[in-house]
């Protein structure tokens, strides 16, 4: 059986990590993240694990070794590991999603949720470094980044939606349904 590959897509705090994790659990995926090599350099470098720092990396290596570059690295990561589902955690650009899309068996993901519940969540775990401290004003401003602006045009892409505006339990049932679905092809 090829590999499935599973992309994920969505604004901050979206609830791709909680996706991620419990795909992991359910159904023993790997997984990629866009971040982790940007998170790599970022600790080899002794810089602050910062959302802006992390962004101003992505966006200088982007422009310095072309737009698609961090989609070949986690294409290339995704090929190695030895897993029937690959989740691909944090698909933010169209140059990303031009890559990624043309792999076999790969499949977007949007995740949406209202802003207000995503800046309560971005509060609560504290992934990045000030994220605690952000005001809501601070967070809505954070969505026209260089590196988050294309995330609602990436949205588009997605043939698959999950709306997580409420519970756990509500994510988990909907996130079952669609694997289903995909297994089935």
């Amino acid at each position: 059986m090829q590999k499935i590959i599973i992309g994920l897509v969505g604004q901050i705090a979206c609830g791709k990590e909680a996706i991620k994790k419990y795909l992991a659990k359910k159904y023993n995926t790997k997984d990629c993240k866009f971040s982790t090599p940007l998170r790599d350099v970022i600790n080899r470098l002794t810089i602050s694990e910062s959302r802006e720092n992390l962004q101003k990396l992505s966006t200088t290596l982007r422009e310095s070794f072309g737009q698609d570059l961090l989609a070949k690295v986690i294409a290339s990561d995704a090929s190695k590991l030895d897993s029937e589902i690959i989740v691909i955690d944090g698909v933010r650009r169209i140059a990303d999603i031009k890559y990624l899309k043309e792999l076999p068996n790969f499949y977007l993901i949007k995740v949406e949720v209202d802003a207000k519940i995503r800046y309560e969540r971005m509060i609560a775990r504290n992934e990045n470094n000030g994220d605690k401290d952000k005001t809501f004003e601070q967070f809505m401003a954070d969505q026209n980044n260089e590196t988050e602006k294309d995330i609602p045009a990436v949205m588009d892409f997605a043939k698959l939606s999950i709306d997580n505006n409420g519970t756990l339990e509500e994510l988990y049932k909907k996130t079952d349904k669609i694997i289903e679905d995909v297994l089935k092809h």
